[in-house]
Parts: C-alpha cells; structure tokens; sequence
C-alpha cells in the first residue's frame, strides 16, 4: 500500500512518472509474487516464486535509492520503505536458501 501511495504522490505532486511508474512496478511485484508462491504447484515453483520476489525488492530498493539520490524524495520520508526493502530481501533470501534445502 505504501508503495502504491508513494507512486500516487510523485506523479500528483512531483508530475515525476517515469520512476513512479518503476517502483510502482516493482514494488508491487514483491507482494503478487508472494502471493503466487503459495500457491505454488511444487516446491520448484515455490522456489522459484519467492526467488522473483527477491529480485522485485532489489529492484524496488534501487528505484527507491534513486529516487532519493535525484532529490524526487527526502531522505527521510524514503528512509521507512528503504528499511522496509531490506528486511523483505533478508526474509526472502532466508525462505528460498531454507526451501532448497535437502
């Protein structure tokens, strides 16, 4: 949801939407990938799913990086969702190296 309503900000406030429209992707990615991961069909596509969600949070971190780094937001209103990003890698990264496990 935050990511939803970043992107509405800077496209309403900003009129920025080129990176508006990145992080919007990506940023919701994270969470429709979850999604399909359970109800993944096998553990392989289990795995695989929760692997393109990690890659959709490293995305969103870069975007949310440059974003902040083109004064389009203050470093203290990204810093939140920055945090947010790196806890969900963490926890992603720990699901699929667990789930690949014998």
């Amino acid at each position: 949801m935050r990511i939803v309503k970043l992107a509405q900000f800077l496209l309403k406030e900003r009129g920025e939407s080129v990176l508006s429209r990145q992080v919007l992707r990506s940023g919701t990615s994270i969470g429709a990938n979850v999604e399909e991961a359970q109800a993944a069909q096998s553990r392989k596509d289990f795995i695989s799913k929760l692997a393109i969600a990690s890659k959709e949070a490293r995305e969103t971190r870069y975007w949310l990086r440059l974003l902040k780094e083109t004064n389009q937001l203050e470093a203290k209103h990204v810093a939140s969702l920055l945090e947010d990003c790196e806890e969900l890698i963490r926890l992603l990264t720990a699901i699929v190296k667990t789930s690949q496990e014998p």
